[in-house]
């Protein structure tokens, strides 16, 4: 939130303040909320054929993502199957991904005779990866980040994908400049990240050899009241916890959002596969950041570390341009947040390690 970037927040938040909750107090208001579909999405799935399988749903982000496109198809009038897809180690994920309104699917992306049994639809996202762990671990985050596409490629021939990447796949960048635009090359730092661009690569091979449609979506960060440097931030100054400032500066955008600008994706999607960068359009300032949550929570903030002087930055503005802009303001969601933090909210207990510049995870 440097400069202008913070006002300009500040003033779009003052603009649309009525349009949003004050606050966010329990988990089915932020679910409620988090799922609401664009009036673009909505139409996109009344004309979109055919069902849609997210696969690796049981993920932070698969579960609001599934119910948003639940949530559209209903409110176009369509009936569609979407399928949650997921190993599903735990019940209650399988329960919340039927709760939601998807059909849950246990499937091992990683076995190709199980990928084979799933039903071939004609849109698919696909959000399964591995991050943190990688270190002592490195096979384990290659294979699924490189053999899973592969699988679900091989099996998912004619259908429309919509991948996830990171931000990560870029190189670290001047905090004090602009961020990565598509067209910078790609430098992933430490295995994690070049395993993905690893994934990225092994979706490009089968869109030109298929000639599937895909778009590689570089995300950095999605933000919920329960997860997210947001959260991490407010829990560190709620503990009386240093704030690192070792990176300094972060991207992000409000996971309703984000949801929403993933599914508008689905018709982004090309062959040769597309790339496309989702965050929100401002560079967000740790130090300011903690600020106005201390201020929010009544806590006082102390910091550790000099300010780095490179970060993971990316420039969204192309999606922007094309599909439009995040539309809920990140100061309503660090308000959010302190509320939430102070209130004791659940929290998911997954940090991001937005502080880490080394590559190890």
């Amino acid at each position: 939130m440097r400069g202008g970037a913070y006002n300009a927040a500040i003033m779009t938040e003052t603009t649309l303040m009525d349009s949003y909750p004050a606050t966010l107090s329990t988990e089915a208001a932020i679910d409620a909320f988090m799922t609401r579909p664009y009036p673009e999405v909505v139409e996109l799935m009344r004309r979109l054929p055919g069902d849609l399988a997210i696969l690796g749903v049981a993920g932070k982000m698969g579960i609001t993502l599934g119910a948003t496109a639940v949530a559209a198809s209903r409110a176009a009038g369509v009936e569609r199957t979407v399928y949650g897809v997921s190993r599903f180690s735990n019940q209650a994920a399988y329960d919340a991904v039927a709760q939601a309104g998807m059909t849950p699917l246990r499937c091992d992306l990683l076995d190709a005779a199980a990928v084979a049994k799933l039903p071939r639809v004609p849109n698919v996202i696909f959000m399964a990866g591995r991050k943190f762990g990688t270190t002592g671990g490195e096979e384990q985050t290659w294979a699924i980040n490189t053999l899973t596409p592969a699988r679900v490629c091989d099996h998912f021939t004619e259908s429309r994908i919509v991948a996830f990447s990171t931000g990560c796949v870029y190189p670290l960048v001047p905090s004090d400049g602009p961020g990565c635009s598509e067209s910078t090359p790609a430098a992933p730092v430490g295995e994690y990240a070049q395993s993905c661009l690893g994934r990225e690569r092994i979706f490009t091979y089968y869109s030109k050899r298929n000639g599937a449609p895909v778009c590689l979506l570089r995300l950095n960060y999605s933000l919920d009241l329960r997860y997210g440097v947001i959260h991490d931030l407010a829990t560190r100054v709620w503990q009386g916890q240093p704030v690192p400032l070792q990176v300094p500066v972060f991207n992000g955008l409000w996971q309703g959002d984000a949801n929403n600008l993933t599914l508008l994706t689905l018709e982004a999607a090309e062959t040769p596969a597309a790339i496309l960068n989702l965050t929100g359009p401002e560079t967000l300032s740790v130090r300011e950041t903690a600020e106005r949550l201390a201020e929010r929570l009544g806590k006082p903030v102390r910091f550790e570390g000099a300010p780095g002087p490179t970060a993971y930055l990316n420039d969204a503005s192309r999606l922007h341009t094309r599909l439009g802009r995040p539309r809920v303001p990140i100061g309503r969601v660090i308000d959010w947040t302190a509320d939430w933090v102070r209130a004791g909210g659940l929290s998911y207990g997954k940090p991001t390690h937005f502080e880490v510049s080394t590559g190890t995870f």
